[in-house]
């Protein structure tokens, strides 16, 4: 048996809860939010953030208070299967932000890019511009900004009359951000993305396919560059790890 399930498919996965839908279904979901039109935070959780929350109880209770949360790492899908978690498949947000732009060129939604630096937010921007035709990106902003231009930024992002705005800064930040501003923004749905802008632009590289498939995107990014990733990615790893086959003992003794 899972942990304790909530209503529309959610279920309790560690610290924090995971949405045990398919990409298909999170696109439904996602335009349902835009219909109803209540400024809505979405998360994708992987390793490092359910790290991150087992000790900043800030940014946990910022991700459980989140509706829609989406596996994006192999991490979770493994953890979900040693826990009974029934998962329908990884959601990874790089290709949820991808599946959505294409959306908006084909429904009209309108679209806010934030984050990452000016020259690769333009070319994004750009690319997105020459791929899809009828897409309407109706604001975009760097990640580079004082505390004191907040309050202008948000003015402009709540003018800009936007459906969806993706927002790529790093964890915790971006969910520190979007939700202080949430409800100032006006804006229905707003996601985390994270490097994704890099990754569009051309920046940085995503694994290989078979790599992505076999849940190998953490090692991709630990040969490129792994000084700075080695603790992320090895003791990080480990963490979840234990973390994970302490609470399956814990879900053992309750159920004895």
């Amino acid at each position: 048996m899972p942990l304790n399930k909530n209503t529309d498919n959610r279920y309790e996965i560690l610290n924090t809860y995971v949405n045990a839908i398919s990409m298909d279904e999170t696109i439904r979901r996602v335009e349902e939010i835009i219909k109803r039109g209540i400024p809505t935070q979405h998360v994708v959780i992987n390793a490092s953030k359910v790290n991150l929350m087992e000790k900043d109880l800030k940014l946990r209770k910022i991700v459980n208070a989140c509706p829609l949360i989406n596996a994006d790492g192999a991490s979770i899908v493994w953890a979900a299967k040693k826990l009974g978690v029934p998962l329908k498949e990884r959601v990874t947000g790089i290709d949820l932000f991808q599946r959505l732009v294409e959306l908006s060129d084909k429904k009209g939604y309108k679209i806010y890019l934030f984050g990452a630096k000016e020259e690769v937010v333009t070319k994004v921007k750009k690319i997105f511009e020459d791929k899809y035709p009828n897409i309407q990106i109706v604001g975009y902003k760097n990640g580079y900004f004082t505390e004191k231009d907040e309050p202008e930024i948000v003015k402009n992002m709540a003018e800009s009359g936007a459906d969806m705005m993706f927002v790529a800064f790093s964890s915790p930040k971006k969910e520190y951000w979007v939700n202080k501003y949430l409800k100032q923004l006006n804006i229905p749905f707003v996601m985390g993305v994270g490097g994704s802008f890099d990754v569009v632009a051309g920046v940085t590289d995503r694994a290989p396919l078979w790599m992505q498939k076999h849940g190998l995107e953490w090692f991709y990014r630990f040969i490129q560059e792994p000084r700075r990733m080695w603790k992320r990615y090895i003791v990080g790893n480990a963490k979840f790890v234990a973390l994970t086959y302490k609470t399956k003992r814990k879900l053992k003794s309750k159920r004895r």
